[in-house]
């Protein structure tokens, strides 16, 4: 049987789309000068998100949905030690046993790099109290471990300047400590811990990095593990005067795991790296809370970015995977959840996107999937823009954007698999069968949203009759064809629990206005 409507039933269908639009050219003029002026609709809506990209959205109990806990651990008050233990075997963080002689075969210096400098493979160093080393501290021995006792037991005080701790060897492990203050010269890379070309298989574990311009710079070392690290950086007011908290600049096979950053530029940076996996991550403050930039096959999976400008950039990389992913909040400059720019052959699955200014921005994306996300509550749901091309959207809940698709495409794209689609909030889906797929097409993207894109002012009408009018032509009549996104199997109820988001979807501003463009900051 023929999909198209009866001969008979195109002369109504072209009918009652020529009287929508009779009917809206007659009160766009009316419109736009109520619109221009009076104040826009929704205008001053007090939102729980300030522009500083802050949160105060809570559940019923009162606690934050995604944490991002204050952190402030005493600092040291003890004078610093360090040991240099050949067995391995002392515990960290003692400066003696309890005889009153040191434990293992130690030595004991009161000057950091004296021990590190006297340090040989398989050596442990380990730190309490409070050491100010006068330059940066070299480790240059390889199989050598820093250790320390924790954030209030053994801290590494590089006095503002320059790189506290420089590793150059392979496999050296620093644990269990807090670096602060280091140097604030971004063109020398001053960090908190610098690990260079040769540093391969470095793990650093267990730190407190605070007030300093990188949290850890990767130079070159491959297979490196961060992990289960706090960063904070100098909180400059300015974006463009801080570091970044990870800096990966051509490694593979890293892995960056369980870390808090914020106060930096970017949370997580990403320069010519590859086979980097990145998961557990929270980040927040930032200016993108991770960005990449020439990384190619990297997995970006259970990490969390609140209240940044971007949540996620992904920018002119191929062959990433960012699954089970968190962007709530991000409504900065710029304010998505998921940034695509120039990303080719990459998987989006399965993130919620809640509560951004955009929760997904495609910009001359090529050959990507999007499926199984949860976008909610954002300003604008997927801004599809430049030239992206072969995308295939499935199995996506959209719900309560303040506009479910923005688009410039000339063309109609689909956006469903062979047998089902996405779910759409404002879709008016009938399934007789009981299948969980409705029987007629949606257009979540069609006429009327272009029409308000070129006349913004016609907005105020958007959910009025003449809209109602030709969206529902547009779903019911196939030959009634324009540009857009046509959704041919809308699902009939969404597959993602919504409640715990909803306090942060009742502090969205509804008054937001969105820039279209994705930003050209690449670094």
């Amino acid at each position: 049987m023929s999909r198209l409507p009866s001969p008979g039933a195109l002369v109504p269908a072209r009918a009652v789309f020529l009287a929508a639009a009779i009917v809206l050219a007659a009160v766009l003029g009316g419109a736009v000068a109520a619109v221009e002026g009076g104040t826009e609709a929704g205008a001053g809506t007090d939102s729980g998100v300030d522009g500083s990209g802050s949160i105060d959205a809570v559940n019923a109990t009162g606690d934050a949905v995604v944490d991002v806990s204050d952190y402030d651990p005493d600092r040291p008050t003890e004078p610093g030690v360090a040991r240099v233990v050949s067995d391995g075997d002392a515990t960290a963080g003692n400066a003696s046993s309890d005889d009153g002689a040191a434990g293992g075969d130690a030595e004991t210096y009161d000057d950091l790099a004296d021990a590190v400098d006297a340090a040989e493979a398989g050596d442990v160093v380990e730190v309490s109290g409070v050491l100010e080393p006068a330059d940066p501290v070299v480790v240059d021995a390889r199989n050598v471990t820093i250790r320390g006792g924790g954030a209030e037991a053994a801290m590494i005080d590089g006095g503002g300047d320059d790189t506290v701790v420089s590793v150059r060897a392979p496999n050296v492990t620093v644990e269990g400590l807090r670096i602060h203050d280091s140097g604030e010269d971004l063109e020398s890379e001053d960090a908190g811990v610098f690990l260079a070309e040769n540093a391969d298989g470095a793990v650093l574990a267990d730190l407190y990095l605070s007030d300093v311009a990188f949290g850890v710079w990767v130079n070159g070392a491959d297979a490196v593990t961060v992990r289960d690290s706090r960063i904070e950086g100098t909180e400059d007011p300015s974006f463009v005067d801080r570091g970044n908290g990870i800096n990966l600049w051509e490694t593979t096979g890293s892995e960056i795991r369980n870390n808090e950053i914020t106060g930096v530029r970017d949370g997580i940076y990403f320069s010519w790296a590859s086979n980097v996996e990145t998961t557990g991550n929270t980040l927040w403050d930032l200016r993108y809370g991770v960005h990449y930039m020439y990384s190619d096959d990297n997995r970006l999976a259970d990490n969390v970015a609140v209240g940044n400008d971007v949540g996620y950039a992904l920018m002119v990389s191929e062959g990433v995977e960012a699954v089970n992913n968190t962007a709530v909040a991000n409504r900065g400059k710029s304010g998505h959840g998921i940034l695509l720019k120039e990303i080719e052959d990459s998987v989006v699955s399965d993130n919620d996107l809640v509560a951004n200014d955009r929760g997904l921005f495609l910009y001359n994306a090529q050959h990507n999937e999007v499926r199984g996300n949860l976008v909610y509550a954002n300003g604008v749901g997927v801004h599809h823009s430049a030239d992206t091309q072969g995308t295939a959207v499935v199995g996506n809940d959209f719900v309560d954007n303040g506009e479910q698709v923005l688009t410039t495409t000339r063309e109609l794209l689909a956006w469903n698999g062979t047998t089902r689609g996405n779910h759409w909030s404002d879709a008016r889906v009938a399934d007789s069968d009981g299948d969980g797929v409705g029987e007629a097409r949606h257009r979540p993207a069609g006429a009327a949203e272009r029409l308000v894109q070129e006349h913004p002012t016609a907005a105020v009408f958007a959910t009025g009759p003449a809209f109602d009018a030709i969206r529902l032509v547009e779903s019911r009549f196939p030959v009634v064809e324009t540009a857009g996104v046509v959704d041919h199997r809308p699902l009939a109820t969404p597959s993602h629990d919504l409640e715990s988001y909803r306090p942060y979807a009742a502090a969205v501003d509804p008054a937001v206005e969105y820039d279209d463009d994705p930003g050209d900051e690449h670094h």
